[in-house]
């Protein structure tokens, strides 16, 4: 489905976005990774516009054109206690500017059938105290979604993972219960839904987000409901 395909994805070195960057692999798409970790491709701070026009030239240089671009690298996570003024910039900077960015290059680069893939979260929706650079960055790059649907001649969607386990941990117990789905979520699923959005198969799509998180964020928690308990 995706031979010769490009597909260029941020923050492609490590979890989701390694785990996509194998997959298109996997499926015969060239990728075009661009992160601050060392990939092999193209090693770089997305915060910063002149790496991204780099990057940019590279790809077209490289390739002549794309088809699918993710927006995936993962933004600073620091509360309002410790989050400094220039902390939470570099987090908008890498969350939103980048994707939005990006896409300002590259639109004029994308084949008849192009998708952008925004990775979004969960955390655009709901919090965890101390959390602010990251849920804020999320939440902008959440609307950046419909907004770039309605400009651009490209399907735009996103997606939003909840728990993704991208250590290869080991969970039992509540960590897996917690989940109506029954287990906490592997990058493999984020990835699936990846590659429905950048096929054919979703032509009809766009401007949309896609909730993966096992429905944990359906679940309504109560004190003594389905073996919870508050101590407070």
């Amino acid at each position: 489905m995706f031979k010769d395909k490009v597909v260029v994805i941020t923050g492609g070195a490590a979890g989701i976005g390694r785990a996509a960057a194998e997959r298109f692999r996997q499926e015969a798409a060239e990728v075009a990774v661009i992160d601050i970790q060392e990939n092999g491709y193209f090693t770089g701070d997305i915060s910063q516009p002149e790496t991204l026009v780099q990057f940019h030239d590279r790809v077209v240089k490289d390739f002549g054109a794309i088809d699918v671009l993710i927006n995936n690298a993962l933004p600073l996570m620091k509360g309002i206690d410790d989050c400094s003024y220039e902390e939470f910039l570099y987090a908008q900077q890498v969350g939103v500017a980048a994707p939005f960015y990006l896409s300002k290059l590259f639109k004029d680069d994308f084949t008849a059938e192009g998708s952008i893939i925004n990775i979004t979260s969960t955390r655009a929706a709901m919090s965890q105290s101390q959390t602010e650079s990251y849920t804020a960055a999320k939440g902008g790059l959440t609307s950046l979604t419909h907004a770039l649907a309605m400009s651009l001649n490209v399907r735009v969607n996103a997606i939003a993972p909840g728990w993704i386990d991208t250590a290869e941990s080991e969970f039992s117990g509540a960590n897996h219960s917690q989940h109506p789905a029954g287990r906490v979520g592997k990058p493999e699923d984020i990835v699936e839904m990846m590659l429905f959005l950048a096929s054919a198969r979703a032509s009809f799509i766009t401007g949309q987000v896609f909730t993966v998180d096992g429905g944990m964020t359906r679940q309504m928690i109560y004190h003594n409901d389905q073996g919870w308990h508050f101590n407070g």
